[in-house]
Formats: C-alpha cells, sequence, structure tokens
C-alpha cells in the first residue's frame, strides 16, 4: 500500500529492543473452543507462514507455498465447496503475471456480506533483498486464518462472512493506479458484473496491523460511518488507546471497492517504526520488517476488533 498523507506523524520513535517469541507455538485451532481469536495463536501461525514462505513474491517458490498453506488451513471450507481459488493474470511492467485471489465462505443466517480482506504475497521490487514483510502481509494472513479458524467453530450468526486473501496488492515496479492492487482491482470488477457487490454489507481491510506499538490510523479513505462504528469497537474492548493517533489517506486493497460504491473500512498502522533519513517510511518495504517487530499483543487488538466489527454491524 502507499499513503499521500499522513497527518501528526511523530518525528521519531525511540527504539525497543525486541525479541522474537520462540516459545510454545500454539495452533490456530486453539481458538476455536474460546470466545475470541488468540494473539498467541496467530502470532504463531505468522511464524510458521514465514518459516515456509518469508519471500512471497509473485512466480517464486515461496509465493507458491505461501498459497499452498492458505489452502491447508482451509481443506474443511473446500470440501464443503466454499473456498474458491480466483485465478487471473494481468499485464504489469514485468510483463504478463499469473495471479490467485482466495475466497473462504462462512453462510450467516442473514442477507448480506461481511467481507474481511488482506494481501499475502511480498512486494516484486524488494525480491533481491531480505524483505519478508512479517507485518506486511503474512501477519494479517495469518490473522485471517485464525479469524476463520474462529468462524469454523463459531458459524456467523448474522451476516454472511467471507474471508478475501488478496494477490498482487504491491506494485511491480512502481506504484500508480495501473500497476498496483491487481487482485482487488480484478475481484471487485468481477463482483461487480455478478452482482456480489450489491449484497456486501461492509468491506474490513487488515493491512500492517501485527506492529508492537499498535496503533489504527483513521483513513480518510474510509468510510465515515464504519470509522465510527471503529471507535465503537475500540471502546467496547477496552482498546480505544490503540486506535486514531494518525490521520491518514491509504491506496490499499478497499479502493476498488469504494469506488464502486462499498462502505469500506481499512484497518492499518502506517506509523510502523522509527522514522529516520535512511528509511523515512520506518521499516515498511525494508528488510527489517521481521518477527521481531510485531507482537501477539497487538495481534489480539486487531482480532478483538475485527470480531466486534463484525458483531456490531450485525446489529445495525
Amino acid at each position: 500500500m502507499i499513503f499521500s498523507r499522513l497527518k501528526k506523524l511523530a518525528a521519531c520513535l525511540a527504539l525497543v529492543s525486541c525479541a522474537a517469541l520462540t516459545n510454545a507455538q500454539p495452533s490456530a485451532k486453539a481458538t476455536a473452543g474460546a470466545g475470541h481469536v488468540s494473539g498467541a495463536a496467530v502470532f504463531a501461525l505468522t511464524q510458521q507462514l514465514l518459516a515456509v514462505a518469508p519471500k512471497r513474491f509473485n512466480a517464486s517458490p515461496g509465493h507458491a507455498r505461501a498459497e499452498e498453506f492458505i489452502q491447508q488451513h482451509f481443506a474443511p471450507e473446500r470440501a464443503k465447496g466454499n473456498f474458491e481459488q480466483d485465478s487471473f493474470s494481468a499485464n504489469t511492467p514485468a510483463g504478463r503475471q499469473s495471479m490467485n485471489n482466495y475466497i473462504v465462505r462462512f453462510p450467516g443466517k442473514k442477507d448480506g456480506i461481511i467481507v474481511l480482506a488482506t494481501h499475502y504475497e511480498t512486494n516484486w521490487p524488494l525480491r533481491d533483498i531480505n524483505f519478508y514483510g512479517a507485518n506486511d502481509g503474512a501477519a494479517t494472513t495469518a490473522l485471517l486464518i485464525g479469524i476463520g479458524e474462529y468462524l469454523r467453530a463459531h458459524p456467523p450468526q448474522g451476516y454472511s462472512v467471507w474471508l478475501v486473501f488478496f494477490d498482487g496488492e504491491e506494485a511491480v515496479k512502481e506504484w500508480s493506479d495501473s500497476d498496483s492492487l491487481y487482485g482487488s482491482r480484478h475481484l471487485a470488477a468481477k463482483w461487480s458484473q455478478n452482482g456480489t457487490l450489491a449484497k456486501i454489507k461492509a468491506y474490513l481491510l487488515a493491512d500492517m496491523c501485527g506492529d508492537k506499538d499498535l496503533n489504527i490510523d483513521r483513513d480518510s479513505n474510509s468510510t465515515p460511518w464504519l470509522l465510527s462504528m471503529l471507535s465503537v469497537a475500540a471502546k467496547n474492548t477496552g482498546h480505544s488507546a490503540s486506535i486514531f493517533k494518525n490521520d491518514t489517506e491509504v491506496l490499499d486493497d478497499h479502493l476498488p471497492f469504494k469506488q464502486r460504491g462499498v462502505p469500506v473500512l481499512d484497518i492499518i498502522d502506517l506509523d510502523y517504526g522509527p522514522h529516520t533519513r535512511e528509511h523515512p517510511e520506518g521499516y515498511h518495504h525494508t528488510d527489517m520488517d521481521t518477527i521481531d517487530k510485531i507482537s501477539a499483543h497487538s495481534l489480539q487488538i486487531s482480532a478483538d476488533l475485527f470480531l466486534e466489527m463484525i458483531k456490531l454491524l450485525d446489529q445495525k
């Protein structure tokens, strides 16, 4: 993703000594019997994804392994016919590339759909450095898998919930309207044609929300009433201190849906790491975006907010 304006951003954040969590790694299935998604389980899933697919740029072995990782964790939904591989090809500055979105459906009892989305691939221009995208793609992929485990054990009682794992969010050469958001642009157009968009009550995007120093931005490209609802969700879950420190305008996988009239919310924290002359955007799109920069605590906050948003949307 890219942002065009970041207000009230601290000039420099204090460096914190970080160490990766290497203790017992609970399965995401540890969430199944609980009333919430376990942040520790999501952190463990992030570790597992990074172990098998540290670099996930298109057409790389890691990209294929990341796709296998997603598919394996939704074997029950595949068996029920509630898992879709949305394959497409796109013209990019590096030539025509094949890409895959993944859609996991959890049917509800009300007429309508809540979409939870993220992207799973890493940056093509950074393929020759050790860019692992722990926060930028891996953690949110694990978060949606963890939410999927929860929904499997606790089927939606309100609107259906669809999880979407996008490919091709990152630019292949340099961010522009045509070189970015390949997966979300494709799916928004596809769903516009087949009538799915009209059924979506809200589209919630997870991006870079595993940051140890988590504070979700107030994104001006998000729908105002969903931003207000996020404030209520944060208050209800005791996480008000973890939202809206910064005002942003984010260009991300929610835009193709916003442009087609879908209510959207980007749950993102762009203020990721200390901002220096060498790294003006902090850890974002650098080889410092590693597992030690995220935390189970932050993933717990993000999971709580997403589940509370589903609850509030069902009540709306």
